[in-house]
């Protein structure tokens, strides 16, 4: 009961019912990616839409599906996979908000803050 009304009422954590109910009228499944997150496209393809297994945080779409979603190709990676260059990083999750996320020199989130040699304070006299 609990978990239905939380579909009910939740979008950030998978999908709400009316989401799987305009799915299973609409949806064809296109394909899934490494992480469960499922792909959908409309019979005639002008709509493309993602339901995320677990959270729904944007950056845990591979770029190959990002590229599909946005139209910016139409094969989907199930079909035909992009070649990836060796120079390419692998795709990292987004780390705003958690301890791992960048702090540049300087910053108050940094445990030890990195001793600046071209800036001196300005004393009052």
């Amino acid at each position: 009961m609990l978990k239905t009304l939380m579909r009910a009422l939740t979008w950030w954590n998978g999908q709400t019912l009316n989401t799987q109910f305009w799915t299973w009228r609409n949806g064809q499944k296109v394909g899934e990616d490494d992480q469960g997150n499922v792909f959908y496209q409309t019979r005639d393809s002008k709509r493309r839409w993602v339901i995320y297994n677990g959270e729904a945080e944007a950056s845990r779409i591979d770029t190959n599906w990002h590229g599909w979603l946005h139209h910016t190709w139409n094969d989907p990676p199930t079909t035909r996979p992009l070649i990836h260059k060796t120079w390419e990083k692998p795709r990292q999750e987004n780390l705003t908000g958690t301890p791992a996320a960048y702090a540049p020199a300087g910053s108050l989130r940094r445990v030890e803050p990195v001793q600046r040699k071209d800036y001196e304070a300005w004393q009052p006299e």
